[in-house]
């Protein structure tokens, strides 16, 4: 997390030039040179020379004003699911078809999947009380405190729980961890000790991301990843994607969700179009408004909404302007940029480290290449 709070502020594998794969654009998108979107000519060139010496970056997808300014794809060390749960260390040939798990970016795409579902009348309101959500758990301990809590808690993270992401989700202190190996996830997430008011400190915790995860569920009778094909990524698109399911059988509603980056890239686009695709409203715009309104204070230069991060201090080509985002671990990122009418998508494999490469690539190379 304390890469999180550092982006914008202030080894991996070695990547073998023989591995790059290069594409101008995906086919489903409209190309446009570097040249043309505001960009040198040579941003291409720019962005090997960063990655390549070992930053173990797998792709960068850059779009602009809707038109696909480079998608390019590297060779690297990442981690391969495998039975049961575990996972090895592989080195792969990344490229524009193969999906890309999102880590935690996968939260993002919940709160919009929540936003859907509240415009169709399948969930509460955000100001509706959490634990009503959940009455099966009404002998949780410090039970007063937990029925304040209400559901946009949850999507800005303010519950006020102890909960420890920082630690490396391959040790079971990590609240993450220690919830995937718990017997009912959700009492998990729901009962951990109290620390903080709700809403006065926000404490990032994928448990809050589980409960919101849950009560979509339970509004729209299914799947949710059933109910994202159909609300949102067939809409926009998007080709194949998968979203884990834990041993327990339930869904990974905080990490679980692998797509293509250029497909990221959309959901990007999406929310520069004010949830619109082409004349059809996907996400509700009110819903868009209210997520990206800053609900609690990260650090000084880092804020948070409704499960995306926001801040307000972007500097490129003599503008200022601000970011919405999503973040995940191993330096899974994508980005919005309102004021630049630009979308970066970043994927990367280096997994439970606090290093800055996946966000020194998008500042100090895509923002400071532009004129």
């Amino acid at each position: 997390m304390l890469a999180r709070r550092r982006l914008l502020e202030g080894s991996g594998a070695l990547l073998a030039a023989a591995g790059l794969a290069s594409r101008n654009a995906a086919a489903d998108w409209t190309s446009i040179n570097p040249g043309e979107a505001g960009f040198p000519d040579d941003l291409g060139v720019r962005i090997d020379r960063y990655v390549l010496p070992g930053k173990n970056i797998h792709g960068i997808v850059v779009v602009r004003r809707g038109r696909m300014v480079l998608e390019r794809y590297y060779e690297g060390e990442d981690q391969v699911r495998i039975e049961g749960g575990r996972t090895r260390t592989e080195r792969v040939s990344f490229n524009a078809e193969r999906s890309h798990e999102l880590r935690s970016v996968t939260k993002s795409i919940v709160g919009l999947l929540y936003g859907i579902a509240l415009g169709e009348g399948r969930v509460p309101p955000p100001d509706a009380p959490l634990l009503a959500q959940f009455p099966q758990y009404g002998d949780l301990p410090d039970l007063a405190q937990r029925q304040r809590w209400t559901i946009a808690h949850a999507l800005t993270m303010t519950l006020g729980m102890d909960w420890n992401e920082e630690l490396s989700y391959e040790d079971p202190r990590n609240g993450q961890t220690a919830m995937e190996a718990a017997p009912d996830r959700y009492r998990y997430a729901l009962a951990q000790p109290i620390v903080a008011v709700a809403g006065e400190r926000w404490i990032y915790s994928g448990g809050a991301t589980v409960l919101i995860g849950k009560i979509i569920e339970k509004g729209v009778g299914g799947s949710v990843h059933d109910y994202a094909r159909a609300a949102l990524f067939d809409p926009l698109g998007i080709g194949p994607t998968e979203w884990r399911i834990g041993r327990d059988g339930e869904m990974n509603f905080a990490s679980g969700l692998a797509m293509r980056p250029h497909d990221l890239a959309r959901v990007g686009e999406l929310v520069l179009d004010g949830g619109k695709v082409g004349e059809r409203q996907v996400v509700p715009a009110d819903w868009l408004e209210a997520s990206f309104k800053p609900a609690a204070r990260i650090s000084d230069r880092l804020q948070y909404g409704y499960h995306w991060y926001l801040s307000n201090v972007v500097r490129a080509a003599r503008q200022r302007g601000r970011f919405l985002a999503a973040f995940g671990n191993g330096g899974q990122r994508l980005f919005a940029f309102p004021e630049l009418a630009l979308v970066v998508v970043v994927t990367a494999g280096n997994y439970n480290r606090h290093d800055r490469l996946s966000d020194d690539l998008v500042n100090e190379v895509v923002l400071a290449s532009l004129l």
